[in-house]
């Protein structure tokens, strides 16, 4: 018995000294992560900025520090589109940085727009003098059309390139809610509307066609004129190319026939190929610039702020009532919160203009109208100038449409100006299939009408309030878009009825005022305010990593629902989909599907 004691003691006291150790070497580590995640690099003589076109690149990346790692989200791979641009423009600046070499690869680009943003940027950088080359084992079609604009282009001996053009199939779950026994009740306004057809119909409607092959056709005219010009061939030569893709690149050597890239060789010659642009000898070091190091480069000149602040102010992702928790993941527009920084934005006299960046589908169109009110709010006082990226649509739309000017990326998609309420009716899955019934009691008629509505089998009136509701709505939306646009409400409504439009088309129909960048926005607003000098700040200020380490609710939200994805697969969207129609607004202005592109 004594040794029993004498042993759990001993093991007592080594768990103890073990947890101590632990925490003095997580504190030690803690400490090297928040002093080299303020680490600024110094761009050496003959640097060269490598831009890996790998993982997904969307408008912002909230978390860009080492703690990362430690919460799962290493491995993403998430790249901001902000970040990509500022990294271009800087190596653009410093001196020490001769040229810029593209890894390409399979980069997921969030929208079109996304992509030929990272691309402009790249062709600004060329006119500084400055070369750019670009090599990949293979390039998905996105990151080839962003890699075309290189002076020259490189691929593995052994490599491929994805080149088939834009399109895809849309999935419609009718089907499958029908063998779960669930019925979508759809109230909408609008003709071209097509959110609620992927969960009423099993296939796509005339004007959902017509709406997707006009845009589709848009932004594949416009990649393959800027693809054409840079490799010096001609676009219907592309177009051409795209249709016989399948039949026609059989091997690397099909790809040098038809002019897309212009050799092909093994990685380390690359680096042979790097070294004599940079005129150095063929084993010296070259200094390589990750996107990473480009965030914390130390300007050779530093910039002192001048003038009056533009503030530019980041609205993306779905537009939500409130914040979203466990298997929401990504980022939100919140309403209120929204609200909130727009009138602090107002309220500060440090503050000359602002430039609101859109890139969103929409979402609540109760969170949209408060949002775009408070943009009315803010335009009394300063001038506000929309800046839309890969999509400013239906709600989107709503909060871009009441500022002064609207800017818009060549390929951005807009419009989409409906509403639609979408709710399912579970009782063929209840009460058919699992034998559930419902009684109650109530003081008055509609007392319960929400419940009639997801598990009664008779419902007509209910769906006639909620049509009823989906119209008032969309007599709003035609009120707020003819008064920030100037038009009547016949006007808008001509060009409204839920039509998706491409901004080189939005543009003959006063939807915008111009094509351009976030930077044209930003001369715009200065311009508007009398600023004759302007320096920006960016809003809301990036959570920092060691915030994220505190609150890292959202993390574990989106490794559950990682994992979610993997275990039910092909089953995630519909199931998910019923969940997130019951956390959503009833009234919804949102686009109908996603227009990443890889």
């Amino acid at each position: 018995m004594k040794d029993f004691f004498k042993y759990m003691m001993a093991t007592i006291c080594g768990i103890i000294v073990l947890i101590i150790v632990g925490g003095i070497l997580f504190a030690l580590t803690l400490m090297g992560m928040l002093a080299g995640g303020d680490t600024k690099v110094k761009a050496k003589e003959n640097s060269v900025f490598v831009l890996q076109l790998n993982g997904s690149v969307s408008e912002r990346v909230e978390d860009n520090g080492p703690l990362s790692i430690l919460l799962g989200s290493a491995g993403m791979d998430e790249m901001g589109l902000d970040d990509i641009v500022n990294a271009i423009r800087l190596a653009r600046d410093e001196e020490n940085i001769k040229g810029i070499y593209i890894e390409g690869g399979a980069a997921m680009f969030d929208s079109p727009a996304t992509a030929q943003q990272v691309r402009d940027a790249l062709a600004d950088f060329k006119k500084s003098g400055k070369w750019v080359l670009a090599y990949a084992d293979q390039m998905m079609q996105a990151s080839y059309y962003v890699s075309s604009v290189a002076d020259s282009l490189f691929l593995n001996k052994t490599g491929m390139i994805d080149f088939k053009g834009l399109g895809g199939k849309h999935e419609y779950m009718t089907g499958l809610y029908e063998k779960l026994g669930v019925k979508y009740q759809a109230a909408r306004v609008g003709k071209y509307k097509s959110y609620v057809e992927s969960v009423t119909r099993k296939d796509m409607s005339a004007e959902d066609r017509e709406q997707r092959e006009a845009y589709l056709k848009g932004i594949w005219q416009q990649w393959t004129t800027q693809m054409a010009e840079s490799r010096h061939l001609a676009a219907e030569q592309l177009d051409q190319l795209a249709n016989d893709s399948i039949i026609l690149f059989a091997s690397v050597d099909d790809y040098l026939k038809a002019g897309l890239i212009d050799r092909a060789f093994y990685p380390e010659e690359m680096k042979q190929v790097v070294r004599r642009k940079l005129k150095i000898d063929k084993d010296d070091d070259i200094n390589q610039l990750t996107l990473t190091d480009m965030r914390n480069l130390k300007p050779a000149k530093k910039v002192k702020q001048k003038g009056g602040e533009v503030a530019v102010y980041y609205a993306y992702g779905e537009i939500v009532d409130e914040v979203a928790s466990g298997f929401m993941s990504g980022h939100s527009i919140v309403g209120n919160t929204t609200v909130e920084d727009l009138q602090q934005l107002a309220d500060d006299d440090n503050v000359k203009a602002v430039v609101l960046r859109v890139n969103s589908g929409g979402g609540s169109a109760v969170a949209s109208e408060q949002i775009a009110h408070a943009i009315d709010l803010l335009k009394a006082k300063k001038p506000v100038v929309v800046s839309m990226g890969g999509a400013a649509a239906s709600g989107g739309y709503m909060i871009s449409c009441g500022a002064n000017y609207i800017f818009a990326e060549p390929t951005t998609i807009t419009g989409s100006i409906g509403i639609f309420g979408l709710i399912p009716n579970f009782s063929g899955l209840v009460t058919d299939k699992l034998g559930i019934t419902w009684d109650g009691v109530s003081t008055n008629k509609y007392s319960d009408y929400e419940t009639s509505l997801i598990f009664g089998s008779e419902n007509s009136d209910e769906m006639r309030y909620l049509q009823g509701y989906t119209d008032r709505g969309y007599e709003k939306f035609l009120d707020i878009v003819g008064k920030g646009r100037s038009m009547t409400k016949d006007e808008v409504n001509e060009i409204a009825q839920g039509r998706v439009w491409l901004a080189t088309d939005a543009l003959g129909i006063k939807l915008v005022d111009q094509l351009g960048s976030l930077n044209d926005a930003v001369k715009k607003a200065a311009e508007l305010a009398s600023l004759q000098e302007y320096h920006t700040a960016a809003y809301p200020a990036k959570t920092e990593w060691i915030d994220n380490l505190l609150n890292s609710d959202e993390k574990k939200g989106s490794y559950l629902d990682s994992q979610l994805r993997q275990a039910l697969g092909d089953l995630y969207e519909p199931v998910m989909q019923l969940r997130l129609d019951q956390m959503r607004n009833r009234l919804q202005a949102r686009l109908p599907y996603s227009i990443a592109v890889r």
